[in-house]
């Protein structure tokens, strides 16, 4: 999501006659878009504007701008007494104080005069950049759901992006039509809970009828759509990715734990058995499907038994990427409110290796089965030598070649297997796709 709106301000920044400075120390405007998810994530935002506050006093025309999830979706007085030197701030998914700010300061027009220039227009807060703007970029994230209101105990985005908004299925439509007459080959959905589209608003579809529509793009090649939360997903959306061939096969559902009782003070919804029942459910109605989960170690009260839970649940399901993260609190949540942070961080730290090595393995063993095979890879970039891409299953895979394969969808034969990537060779002539 901040991917996301990351490259919507910088679409609409190079609208407004900016440019990307290659050294930061030179630029005009600088904007740090933040992330509040984990502790280190915070430290790390506050220590960044640190270093940028002598680049302000040395030269008080810099726009130092602050976005994202430090600011929040209510209020920022808070933000503005502790960091006066940032001229301006604005809220997740919403770039539109930072491109007023500018427009105020380029101009003597009242803001509320201002009409976006031609090709540009504002959509649920956002400047959108003009179709020769954007850069040969393969894969698009669109988000579709903003904000939660699920309010898991140790999350922190319903308090910083907001209650659960959908938005506008035409709106999103337009939105892909524009990216793939851009040559975008790839578009990811994205939401807090995802599955959860449309549900906050009766006339539009749910997630299923969305991607039905989104399918009927002819210039498209791949759709896919993150995150999913074990209670939303239905049986509609299983059909749907298995009958259309742009959606790609892989589901993105996280656990957080597999222990009963940690999942209730996490205030998941559900229980080990039932995400279980989830998975195999998943993978009855879905051939070929890959799964990813998210993994927390170390939550409040987390006992070394209650953790072999979670081990037990991984190395039963072998599921086919494991997002890892230690348990921090983040002020404000119900879990930092009312439970104390108890797990000693070393701990933390071995239950999280703990996870890593199992995982390696399962992983090192799926991989170890496609040696040999052959399988269709969308390319996005080039790094030195070797091009990267992914697999519909989200595997990454390298391929040697001095042509162009940007945006290309080719097969690929696996000629080596790790545990995070693959090798191989095109198994078709790129030139004739």
């Amino acid at each position: 999501m901040n991917v996301a709106d990351s490259q919507r301000l910088a679409s609409a920044l190079e609208r407004l006659g900016y440019s990307e400075s290659a050294k930061v120390e030179e630029s005009d405007v600088i904007v740090l878009n933040t992330c509040m998810v984990r502790q280190s994530a915070e430290d790390k935002a506050l220590g960044r504007l640190s270093s940028l506050k002598p680049l302000k006093e040395k030269n008080p025309n810099l726009v130092l701008g602050l976005m994202g999830c430090m600011v929040g979706f209510r209020g920022q007085a808070d933000i503005r007494k502790k960091l006066p030197y940032v001229d301006v701030f604005a809220p997740p998914s919403d770039a539109k104080p930072i491109i007023d700010y500018l427009i105020e300061k380029q101009t003597t027009e009242a803001i509320n005069d201002f009409q976006p220039p031609k090709g540009f227009r504002w959509e649920s807060g956002t400047l959108v950049l003009p179709k020769n703007q954007r850069k040969r970029a393969v894969s698009a994230n669109i988000p579709i759901v903003y904000g939660c209101s699920h309010a898991c105990a140790y999350c922190i985005i319903p308090y910083k992006r907001g209650a659960e908004r959908s938005r506008d299925p035409q709106e999103i439509i337009e939105h892909i039509n524009s990216l793939t007459e851009q040559n975008v080959k790839e578009v990811v959905l994205l939401g807090q809970i995802v599955d959860r589209y449309g549900l906050d608003m009766e006339e539009y579809p749910t997630l299923a009828g969305l991607l039905r529509e989104i399918d009927k793009n002819e210039g498209l090649k791949r759709i896919r759509f993150l995150t999913s939360h074990p209670n939303w997903i239905t049986d509609e959306l299983l059909d749907v990715v298995r009958e259309l061939p742009k959606v790609m096969r892989h589901i993105e559902v996280p656990a957080q734990a597999g222990n009963d009782e940690v999942l209730r003070n996490m205030r998941r919804g559900y229980t080990d058995a039932e995400y279980r029942k989830l998975i195999e459910r998943i993978r009855d109605r879905i051939p070929g499907v890959s799964i990813g989960t998210d993994i927390i170690v170390g939550f409040p009260g987390e006992t070394d038994a209650q953790f072999q839970d979670t081990v037990n649940q991984l190395r039963d399901l072998r599921l086919d990427v494991v997002h890892l993260a230690r348990y921090s609190p983040r002020t404000g949540t119900l879990s930092e409110r009312t439970m104390p942070d108890d797990v000693p961080d070393e701990v933390k730290w071995e239950r999280f290796r703990t996870i890593e090595a199992l995982q390696e393995t399962i992983a090192t063993e799926k991989h170890a089965a496609m040696l040999g095979a052959t399988v269709e890879v969308l390319f996005e970039e080039k790094k030195k030598h070797r091009w990267q891409g992914r697999t519909e299953n989200m595997d990454l895979v390298f391929v040697e070649s001095d042509l162009d394969l940007r945006g290309k969808l080719l097969p690929v034969k696996i000629e080596w297997t790790g545990p995070w990537s693959l090798i191989g060779s095109l198994a078709a002539d790129p030139l004739v796709n």
